[in-house]
C-alpha cells in the first residue's frame, strides 16, 4: 500500500483528481502537509465494481481526471477567489468547472444537477452530510446520485474546519421553514446612513429648471391661441462616481430592492443560469447600507430570504440563495407581486428608495383573462389584479406607490400585461429580446436606482397674467392637473436620478398687448422635492417666464430646436400608440403607415434638418418598428412588445433595454445616464471575462436571429 499511496500524493500536489482504494488500518499513510485541504477525491468511473467491504478498480491502473488547472480561479456562483490555502474544499465538476463545495453543494441540495457555468448535466453531483456522530460541518463529501454517504471511498481525505468569522461558513438557512405570515423580519437600516443632516449634502448642487418659448417674440398687436412652453429640469450631478476622490464622494440614498423573478418550466436552462449570472452581478453591486429581498415565483411564488442589508454575509447568502433556483411549474405573475408587494408594506423600517423589479418570460395563467381591449388585447382592469394596493397606490393613491421596473423576456412574454404593470406603477418596461443581455438591462436599472437624488419632486404653474390661461399640460406618464380656471397646474414628477433631465411643454394663449410694454409676462414656474438623504424639502422658484412683444418681427426671429425637438419627441410617441392600435385590431398596413408619415412629418422639422441626434434617433426607431410589423409572426414575436417598451421610454423619459442592446441605440442612450453608464461598463467588463458569457455583436436596428450564448 506504500506505492499506492505514494501515487497519491503525487497526484494532488499534481492537482489531479484520482480514486483511492479503501486503505486497512494498517496500512493508513502518516499526516502530511502535502494534502490540500482544497483536494477532492473524484467519484469512481462506470468500470469500477463495488462488492465487499473493499472497493477495487476492475483495471489495474489508476484512472485520472486532469481538470484542476483548467478551471477559473474564481468561483461563478459567489464571486470570491478559490485559491489554494484559504480553507475552503474545491469541487471540480466533469465538464472541468470549479466551484466552492459549499456553494454547489446548496445548489444541488435544491435539486440543480446541471452546471451553472456551461449547463452540462452532471452524472456525479457533490453532496454535504453528516458524518456519523460529528458535527455537519466538520466533514465533506462528494457522491453519485444512488451511492450512499457512507462509502468510505467518497470520504475527503481529512476534515475541513470552518473558518473563525469567515460568512461563508455561518449556519443560516436559505429557505426559512416555514415561510412567516407577517413580512415584518427586515434587518434593521444602519443609523450612519439614515442620519445624516444637511451639511453632508452641502456641496450637492440642486435641481436645475429653464424655460424656453417656441418663438422669441410675438408681435405687439397679434395674438396667439395655443403658444407653447418647454419647462425643462436637470437633476444635480452625481458626485459619487470613479472619477470623484474618496473625501470628496457624498453618500448616496440607500435602497430597498425586492426582485421578483420567474422561476417556470420555460426558464429552464441558458435563461435560468443567465438570469442567476445577472443576479449575481446587482448583489456584488449593492451596497452594505441597500437592502434586497427575492422573490421566486412559478405556480406558487416564495420568499427566498427576508429585506437584508447586503453586508458580505449578506450578499454571500443572497448568492446562495439565487444560485439554488430550479425552473418548474407554471406562471403566477400575480402572486410573485403580491408577495413582493408584501415585503414592502410589512418592512417595520424603510430606506430613501424602494423599487420592484420584475422578469418574466410568459403569461400569467392564473389570474388575467382575455377581454376586448383593441389597444392592448386584454382588460386593464385584469392588469390591476396583478398589482397589490401597496405597489400600485389604490384609485385613491393611498398606497405606497412602489415602482416596478418590469423586464419582459423573449418572443412568448405578455409584452401588453408587463407594460401595464409598470406603467400603473410607475415604472419602466423593457423588452430583452436575447438572453445575453439580461445582466444589461439589469445592469442600466439599477445603475439608476443607486444614484436617486431627488424624490417626489412636483412642479407647479401658475399664470401671472390676468389675461392667460393654461391651456393643456403634456408631461407623458406623469401625473398632471389643470385647475378648472385655466390659472394653475401641477406635475407630480416624482424621483430624479443623478444627472437625470425632464421636459414638459404646455400651452398658453398670448393675448393682445394693449400697453406699450415690450414684454409680456405669461407663467411662474415652482418646483419642490425631498433630499432623500437629509429628508429636507427644497423648494425652488424661476425666473417668470416672458415673451417680447416687438411692434414688427424681425428676419432673425426663429423656432427654438429646444422645443421643437420635444414636439417631435411626443408626436412620434403618439404615432406609435396609433401604430399599436391598428395592429392590434389586425391591420399592419394602416399601421405601418401611421409610422412612415409620422417618419415624413419629422423629416421636415426645423430640428431634424438642423441634424438634432434625438430626430435622428426617433427615426431610426420607428423605422425600426415598422420592420418589426413585416408580418403577424413577427409583430407578435418583437413588433408588441419593441413598441411598449419605446413607449415606457418616451412616456416616463428615462432609459430602457430594447430588443437585443441598451447601448447600440442613440435614442436609449439620450436617456441614459452617467450612472447607468457606469454600471453598464462594469457589467461588460464582467462579461468580457466569462467565454460562456460572450455576446454576439449586432448591427444597430437590426433583429436578425442569432444563435444562442453558449
Amino acid at each position: 500500500m506504500g506505492s499506492k499511496w505514494k501515487k497519491v500524493k503525487m497526484a494532488l500536489v499534481s492537482n489531479l483528481c484520482v480514486y483511492v482504494p479503501k486503505a486497512d488500518a494498517d496500512d493508513s499513510p502518516p499526516h502530511s502537509d502535502g494534502f490540500s485541504d482544497a483536494a477532492l477525491l473524484s467519484p469512481a468511473p462506470a468500470a469500477w465494481s463495488m462488492s465487499g467491504s473493499a472497493t477495487r478498480p476492475a483495471s489495474p491502473s489508476l484512472r485520472l481526471s486532469k481538470s484542476f488547472n483548467r478551471s477559473s480561479k474564481t468561483c461563478t456562483i459567489c464571486l470570491a477567489s478559490m485559491k489554494r490555502g484559504e480553507g475552503q474544499a474545491i469541487f471540480t465538476a466533469e465538464c472541468s468547472h470549479s466551484f466552492h463545495f459549499q456553494c454547489i453543494a446548496s445548489n444541488v441540495k435544491h435539486g440543480n444537477q446541471i452546471c451553472p457555468v456551461c449547463r452540462a448535466k452532471w452524472k456525479e453531483v457533490p453532496l454535504q452530510g453528516s458524518t456519523g456522530s460529528g458535527p455537519p460541518l466538520g466533514r465533506t463529501r462528494i457522491n453519485p446520485v444512488n451511492w450512499s454517504q457512507d462509502n468510505p471511498v467518497m470520504t475527503l481525505l481529512r476534515p475541513i474546519p470552518p473558518r473563525p468569522n469567515s460568512p461563508r461558513h455561518a449556519a443560516a438557512p436559505v429557505f426559512p421553514v416555514p415561510e412567516p405570515t407577517v413580512f415584518n423580519d427586515d434587518e434593521p437600516l444602519d443609523l450612519k446612513f439614515s442620519n445624516r443632516t444637511s451639511s453632508d449634502s452641502c456641496s450637492l448642487k440642486r435641481v436645475s429648471v429653464k424655460t424656453y418659448t417656441e418663438v422669441p417674440a410675438v408681435p405687439r398687436f397679434s395674438a396667439a391661441a395655443d403658444f407653447t412652453v418647454l419647462i425643462h429640469l436637470k437633476a444635480p450631478v452625481s458626485n459619487s462616481g470613479p472619477t470623484v476622490s474618496q473625501a470628496n464622494r457624498i453618500p448616496r440614498a440607500p435602497v430597498d430592492l425586492v426582485t421578483v423573478l420567474d422561476i417556470s418550466g420555460s426558464m429552464a436552462g441558458t435563461k435560468l443560469a443567465l438570469l442567476k449570472r445577472a443576479m449575481g452581478f446587482v448583489i456584488q453591486n449593492l451596497g452594505p447600507a441597500d437592502r434586497l429581498a427575492v422573490i421566486a415565483f412559478s405556480s406558487t411564488a416564495r420568499r427566498l430570504f427576508s429585506l437584508r442589508k447586503m453586508s458580505d454575509m449578506g450578499k454571500q447568502h443572497a448568492l446562495q440563495a439565487v444560485n439554488s433556483l430550479v425552473a418548474n411549474g407554471g406562471t403566477n405573475i400575480a402572486e410573485g407581486l403580491r408577495k413582493g408587494g408584501k415585503v414592502m408594506e410589512d418592512r417595520r423600517e424603510k430606506n430613501p428608495v424602494s423599487s420592484v423589479i420584475l422578469l418574466s418570460d410568459g403569461q400569467d395563467t392564473y389570474t388575467v383573462t382575455s377581454g376586448p381591449n383593441p389597444g392592448g388585447g386584454q382588460n386593464r382592469s385584469n392588469y390591476q389584479l396583478l398589482l397589490p394596493q401597496s405597489i400600485h397606490g389604490g384609485e385613491g393613491g393611498s398606497g405606497i406607490k412602489i415602482p416596478v421596473h418590469a423586464f419582459g423576456f423573449g418572443s412568448d412574454h405578455d409584452a401588453s400585461s408587463m407594460h401595464s404593470i409598470s406603467e400603473i406603477s410607475g415604472g419602466t418596461f423593457s423588452f430583452i429580446e436575447t438572453e445575453s443581455v439580461i445582466q444589461d438591462a439589469f445592469a442600466q436599472c439599477i445603475g439608476g436606482l443607486l444614484s436617486v437624488v431627488v424624490k417626489g419632486a412636483q412642479v407647479i404653474l401658475e399664470s401671472v397674467n390676468p389675461n392667460v390661461l393654461l391651456g393643456s399640460l403634456k408631461a407623458g406618464s406623469y401625473k398632471n392637473y389643470l385647475m378648472a380656471d385655466g390659472k394653475s397646474g401641477c406635475i407630480d414628477v416624482g424621483d430624479l436620478y443623478a444627472d437625470e433631465e425632464r421636459d414638459f411643454l404646455v400651452s398658453v394663449n398670448i393675448p393682445t398687448e394693449l400697453t406699450s410694454s415690450n414684454k409680456t409676462s405669461l407663467l411662474k414656474v415652482r418646483c419642490h422635492y425631498t433630499d432623500p438623504l437629509t429628508k429636507e424639502t427644497v423648494n425652488l422658484e424661476s425666473e417668470v417666464v416672458g415673451i417680447n412683444r416687438p411692434e414688427n418681427l424681425g428676419p432673425e426671429v426663429g423656432v427654438s430646436i429646444e422645443v421643437d425637438r420635444q414636439k417631435n419627441r411626443l408626436q412620434a410617441a403618439e404615432a406609435m400608440v396609433q401604430a399599436r392600435t391598428a395592429a392590434e385590431e389586425g391591420d399592419l398596413a394602416q399601421a405601418m403607415g401611421t409610422l412612415e408619415k409620422c417618419r415624413r412629418i419629422l423629416a421636415e422639422t426645423v430640428s431634424a434638418k438642423s441634424g438634432d441626434r434625438l430626430c435622428a434617433a426617433l427615426d431610426a426607431e420607428l423605422k425600426e418598428m415598422q420592420e418589426r410589423m413585416a408580418s403577424r409572426h413577427m409583430y407578435e414575436a418583437s413588433g408588441r412588445a419593441y413598441i411598449l417598451s419605446g413607449l415606457s421610454s418616451h412616456s416616463w423619459q428615462r432609459a430602457t433595454a430594447r430588443g437585443d442592446s441598451t447601448d447600440g441605440s442613440s435614442l436609449v442612450q439620450s436617456y441614459q445616464t452617467p450612472s447607468m453608464v457606469e454600471m453598464l461598463t462594469r457589467s461588460q467588463a464582467s462579461l468580457l471575462g466569462s467565454p460562456s458569457a460572450q455576446r454576439p455583436i449586432r448591427p444597430v436596428w437590426s433583429f436578425a436571429s442569432q444563435p444562442k450564448p453558449r
